[in-house]
């Protein structure tokens, strides 16, 4: 029996001198480097291994530096993964830098290509060559990390003598010589927000002053070109600003403050009068949420990032319970998430049961709202999912990732049902004792599939959300949410819809309105305890 053919790998040489001297000889050092490795990959031909054409030779180059011309373009094509593996003579032909080279190793793993040294039997595709790379890097890493200790070090040193070592530049001050400076007219605007804040006693009453008065945050250029700022100050930039010692003539560590070379924008007096009414409204804040029913309070996030608050509404008497994105509710519409408003029932119970099948609580609670908040440290609704984000120590044995839930929010527009009182036969009779209509039924179960269709392709990460199954499918949003809630119908109700055997009167504008308990769904359809009589 022949053996089977080994899988062609495509070989690159990478060359590299320090200096340009010798290079115009007919044979130079680069030659002599180039004919070793190509006598090694030759000697590998029973393996696969195979030359390309392309010469990667870079002559008159340091080996301390990335920013050779030859190893750029070695790079590029690795990027491209048109090579398998990379031969050198030496190590230190690639980079004479740790650094440089975990990096480097780092490449070539993320893209498939190993790594061959000819004269010091370093060869990544081999378990004895993987384990001396891990040696190297583990010598790269300590590197770095004395490196990082040596910086850290020096500015801590830096900042107890006052000195300003670079970051965000606050509102008010500008850079010149490595020191702030203040800006008169910006620092108007932050005594203006002090003084109002002292008068107004409320961050959401700042805020909307300041939006009246047009006052904005700074504009400024990231190192990327693109402009940031210039919008409506939000409660946590204020918070931030409010909080900020800078304006003191001070300069923050690490929850520590030293006196700066700067000058002051801010009296001393107004500073502390500002601080006692932030940390007055914030005791107060935690008291009502000690107070508050709802379960999720402080930790629900939108896919934007705004806090979802807690809210209600009263209809006809009866009070029903919201979380509405902190953006919407403080009137900025196009900042809010893909979700703005959520039932506040809907959402704890997918948690709750989320947080039980994963082992985190227990089917009998004690105080479940204290439990949760003890747990849970975010979760981040999208129209597509809900990611739930533990504390570190909340269950030594659970997973650090989030628990990933696919989801799509109810809709809005709630279901009228009858529910008979205690004691009494639930109402099963539908709208109509005939059949649904054969074009409907068609409708039904062509919606069905489709909608089916799209969940598989949000569970297996097809699609990014909802949004991109609108544009796809040239829909609106609203319209795939409907088609998509198909995909939660109980069985039997499929099983009713296939056979044609649902009530008249059920069709694809009322199953698109189903809640998503199924118990609920064959309540509203009247699959209740005589469910035979519709042939289900």
């Amino acid at each position: 029996m022949t053996a089977p053919h080994p899988k062609p790998l495509r070989c690159a040489v990478y060359t590299r001198v320090s200096t340009d001297v010798g290079l115009e000889q007919d044979f130079n050092s680069l030659e002599a480097q180039r004919e070793a490795c190509e006598a090694y990959i030759k000697s590998q031909t029973h393996e696969g291994w195979r030359l390309i054409k392309t010469r990667f030779d870079d002559g008159g180059f340091s080996g301390g530096n990335m920013e050779r011309p030859a190893l750029q373009a070695l790079l590029d094509e690795i990027r491209e993964r048109r090579l398998d593996i990379v031969v050198v003579y030496k190590v230190d032909r690639l980079t004479r830098s740790l650094a440089d080279f975990a990096k480097l190793v780092e490449l070539f793993d993320a893209n498939g290509v190993s790594f061959v040294s000819v004269t010091q039997s370093f060869n990544t595709t081999t378990s004895m060559g993987r384990l001396t790379l891990n040696v190297l890097l583990s010598f790269a890493q300590f590197e770095r990390e004395v490196t990082g200790e040596r910086i850290r070090d020096k500015i801590a040193a830096s900042k107890k003598k006052g000195m300003w070592m670079g970051g965000v530049v606050p509102l008010g001050y500008m850079v010149k010589d490595r020191k702030l400076i203040v800006v008169p007219e910006e620092a108007e605007t932050v005594r203006l927000i002090f003084d109002r804040y002292q008068e107004l006693c409320s961050l959401p009453a700042l805020q909307r002053d300041l939006r009246e008065r047009g006052v904005v945050t700074r504009r400024r250029t990231l190192a990327t070109g693109r402009e940031i700022g210039g919008i409506p100050f939000l409660v946590g930039a204020l918070v931030s600003l409010l909080r900020n010692r800078t304006y003191l003539g001070e300069i923050n560590h690490r929850g520590k403050s030293y006196p700066g070379e700067h000058d002051a924008i801010v009296e001393k007096d107004v500073f502390d009068t500002v601080q006692d009414i932030l940390d007055a409204n914030r005791r107060g804040h935690r008291e009502h949420w000690r107070k508050s029913e709802a379960l999720l309070i402080g930790k629900l996030f939108e896919d934007r990032g705004n806090r979802m608050t807690p809210s209600y509404a009263i209809k006809r008497g009866v009070r029903y319970r919201y979380y509405v994105s902190a953006a919407l509710a403080q009137g900025n519409k196009a900042e809010a998430g893909s979700v703005r408003r959520v039932a506040a029932q809907h959402i704890e119970d997918c948690v709750v049961a989320a947080l039980r099948d994963a082992g985190i609580l227990d089917d009998v609670a004690g105080d479940l709202r204290e439990t949760v908040q003890d747990v849970v440290d975010r979760i981040t609704v999208s129209n597509s999912a809900i990611a739930i984000t533990l504390q570190a120590d909340a269950n030594a044995n659970a997973s650090p990732e989030p628990i990933q839930l696919a989801w799509t929010p109810p809709n809005h527009r709630r279901l009228r049902s009858m529910t008979a009182p205690d004691g009494e036969q639930e109402p099963t009779a539908p709208p109509s004792r005939s059949r649904i209509r054969a074009e409907a039924r068609a409708r039904l179960l062509t919606a069905t599939a489709i909608g089916r269709a799209w969940l598989d392709q949000l569970l297996q990460g097809d699609v990014r959300d909802l949004a991109a199954i609108a544009e796809r499918e040239n829909r609106s949003e609203r319209s795939v949410r409907m088609i998509l809630s198909l995909a939660f119908l109980a069985p039997d109700i499929v099983k009713a819809a296939i056979e044609g055997t649902l009530p008249r009167g059920h069709g694809l504008s009322t199953l698109t309105d189903l809640p998503m308990d199924w118990a609920e769904q064959r309540m509203v359809l009247g699959f209740g305890r005589s469910a035979s009589r519709f042939e289900v």
